[in-house]
């Protein structure tokens, strides 16, 4: 992925930026990654959910929370399932998502503006992944590809 945003410094530095940016917040590790897996089941990005699933993978979330967010559908814990569904929302509504939901589940402003963040970094990743015609998956993100 890396090698194919390198064609544009700007989007290059934006992309690390975002990245480190995104790693230094309040929002549990697990939820951000669960946000960024489900905007990238949500708009068909295969590097993305191999990338998040992976991340997910090495934080713990189980295999059964795992196969569950892959087709969609949100994990077993009740906040976690909140996360899954805002930055759903977010992806497929284009931002017109209720929050209600999450804020019921524990988030306060600052973790939903913080999912927010996710889902516009994993987007553009995903556009970025279909322009370059799917990244080639590198060898440690392959054990959890998902057939696109």
């Amino acid at each position: 992925m890396a090698a194919a945003i390198a064609a544009s410094p700007v989007l290059l530095q934006a992309f690390d930026g975002s990245r480190r940016a995104l790693q230094g917040g309040e929002l549990d590790p697990i939820a951000r990654e669960v946000a960024g897996l489900a905007v990238g089941v949500a708009v068909d990005n295969r590097y993305g959910v191999a990338f998040h699933s992976t991340g997910l993978a090495r934080l713990g979330l189980g295999e059964d929370d795992l196969a569950a967010i892959r087709p969609g559908r949100p994990p077993s814990d009740p906040k976690l399932a909140a996360a899954h569904v805002l930055a759903r929302a977010i992806a497929l509504e284009r931002g017109n998502a209720d929050t209600r939901a999450a804020r019921a589940a524990g988030f306060g402003d600052s973790e939903i503006l913080e999912i927010v963040a996710e889902c516009t970094f994993t987007g553009p990743v995903g556009v970025v992944d279909t322009l370059a015609g799917r990244v080639e998956l590198d060898e440690f993100l392959r054990p959890q590809a998902r057939a696109a």
